[in-house]
């Protein structure tokens, strides 16, 4: 088998930044010269994320084939700078019904089911499929979601064991993260955690290759050499993630630690320099918009948890790079705004954005928004709802139509401008999609990559520089084209439309600094090293229009 497999574990607690972790290994071994892919396992049991509340799970990334999947996979992407797509996601609830749908078709043929072998057989060929094709990877970077001893976790483990064993130790790598926490009290760094959490990987049966140290300073070498000497690893084989201004400076952290190269040689890739120019370049963009700052308000229903905005966070960042201009974000609770109180929640901002959502909660202040921005010649930049949003605004208080709402807020108004399309013709499969009411939730949006045709002349064009681009979407909801000609005879533009015309994909207003709402997320698809055209596009108008002093 060609494909190296890398197993990224965790331990102690969540959080400590294994996706992160990953993603920017991932990045040094491309940066080395090898292709490399990533999969996430998630322990939990729904089929995706792509129903759960973003305040339990944080956002839900959209790959370019409409997998719904863990937040994780936008690290991996925006790191690496590669496309993933279904197969690079999996959870129990998708092995799970997969078993169980072979069970009631009769696969099995008549064997009592089990965990083992069946459902981690399931797991083994999830991983396993990342090695198949022509094009398959030279190292495969598989993230185990949770912490090691969590019981939901174990089928996982289980399988990674098994694989680790039958691939042989030449073409496996088990890295585990750890927490080494550090105690004021005491004055000093206690490696006990790391000890226990490589002590429960290991009751698994997998021993620890490499051991990754999320801390806030430097591990000393003394404290290296015992974490080594308790945990069973090389003395060269205890690396530090330490705390960081930036995220993307971690992969030139890591290398200046070696990991990348302890990793080849432990794999056996091809010896290489990794060049690194790309990060280098990037990190001094950083530092060079340190010098202005543009103020950006978030309008949002899940402010309080910012991981629910996460590859909207970047997108934002990445376009400040681009733009050499620091990007301050504000984030602004959409269930505060009303009419009296913009003034005084938006003073000081270059630009406001309004992100997608679902449901009724938090809307009207999201059009209030919409309003003060179109009104105050505010840079505007609306996403999905934040689209829908800004049509409902324009056609209530400029296109005479008072009860405009979309349907997904109000099934009784005579002026559905947003409304549940039953049926489109999807370019990607050639076909008729149909839908309804009483469709499934899950995975019944209109999900992933569409194709969009550009309005010559339109500031959108001018932001992407092409006729036609491909972006990815998730909503149920769409533009009724009923309306589309009263707003567009009190002076909306509908700049980005599907080939056939049937579908709006972006609406702008002329005459306005930058007053431009999409229906598809442009997030996803930005990178560090290369800013999204309309996020960039953005941030330069923000930054041109910002008020005196902000």
């Amino acid at each position: 088998m060609k494909t190296k497999f890398l197993f990224v574990t965790g331990g102690v607690l969540s959080s400590l930044g294994k996706g992160i972790a990953a993603a920017s290994l991932g990045a040094l071994l491309k940066a080395r010269g090898s292709s490399v892919t990533m999969q996430k396992l998630d322990p939990y049991i729904n089929v995706d994320p792509g129903t759960m509340n973003p305040f339990q799970h944080g956002e839900v990334f959209v790959t370019g084939d409409g997998a719904e999947t863990d937040l994780d996979l936008g690290h991996y992407e925006r790191f690496i700078d590669i496309s993933l797509s279904r197969k690079n996601n999996a959870t129990s609830g998708r092995i799970y019904h997969t078993v169980i749908t072979k069970e009631r078709r009769g696969d099995y043929l008549g064997s009592t089911v089990q965990v083992i072998p069946h459902v981690t057989d399931e797991i083994k060929r999830t991983v396993l499929s990342l090695a198949e094709g022509d094009d398959a990877p030279d190292v495969a970077i598989v993230e185990v979601g949770g912490t090691v001893g969590d019981i939901e976790g174990m089928p996982f483990l289980e399988a990674l064991r098994q694989l680790r064993s039958e691939l042989g130790r030449g073409n496996c790598l088990s890295i585990h993260l750890t927490l080494v926490p550090y105690l004021k009290a005491a004055g000093e760094y206690k490696t006990k955690p790391t000890q226990h959490s490589v002590k429960e990987l290991l009751s698994t049966g997998i021993q620890a290759d490499i051991i990754l140290c999320r801390c806030e300073q430097p591990l000393p070498p003394e404290l290296k050499k015992k974490i080594a000497h308790f945990c069973n690893v090389d003395e060269d084989a205890v690396f530090t993630s330490v705390d960081v201004p930036n995220v993307y400076g971690i992969p030139l952290a890591f290398h200046a630690e070696g990991l990348d190269e302890k990793v080849a040689a432990m794999l056996r890739l091809p010896a290489g320099e990794a060049d690194l120019s790309g990060w280098k370049r990037l990190m001094a963009g950083f530092a060079e918009a340190s010098g202005s700052s543009v103020q950006i308000a978030i309008v949002g229903k899940y402010v309080e948890l910012k991981e629910a905005y996460k590859s909207l966070h970047e997108a934002l960042v990445h376009a400040g790079v681009a733009n050499r201009t620091q990007v301050v974000l504000r984030y602004v609770n959409s269930g505060d705004v009303t009419p009296d109180n913009c003034g005084e929640l938006f003073r000081g901002c270059g630009g406001i954005l309004v992100p997608g959502g679902f449901g009724y909660r938090g809307v009207e202040g999201k059009i209030e928004a919409i309003r003060y921005a179109r009104e105050q010649k505010i840079p505007f930049f609306g996403i999905c709802l934040g689209m829908q949003c800004a049509v409902i605004e324009f056609a209530r208080h400029v296109a005479g139509l008072p009860l405009a709402n979309s349907e997904e807020f109000s099934s009784s108004t005579p002026h559905k401008v947003i409304y549940l399309m039953k049926a489109w013709y999807d370019f990607r499969k050639h076909a008729t999609e149909v839908r309804s009411e009483s469709s499934n939730k899950g995975g019944t949006l209109r999900l992933g990559a569409y194709p969009c045709v550009l309005r010559e002349g339109s500031k959108a064009a001018a932001a992407y520089g092409a006729a036609e681009v491909s972006e990815r979407h998730r909503h149920r909801y769409e533009f009724n084209n009923a309306f589309r000609e009263v707003l567009e005879r009190h002076g909306m533009v509908f700049s980005g439309l599907s080939p056939d015309g049937g579908l709006v994909e972006i609406m702008e207003l002329p005459g306005h600094p930058w007053f431009v709402g999409c229906q598809f997320h442009p997030e996803f698809q930005s990178r560090p090293l290369r800013a999204h055209p309309l996020f960039r596009a953005f941030i330069a108008a923000s930054r041109e229009h910002a008020p005196a002093g902000a």
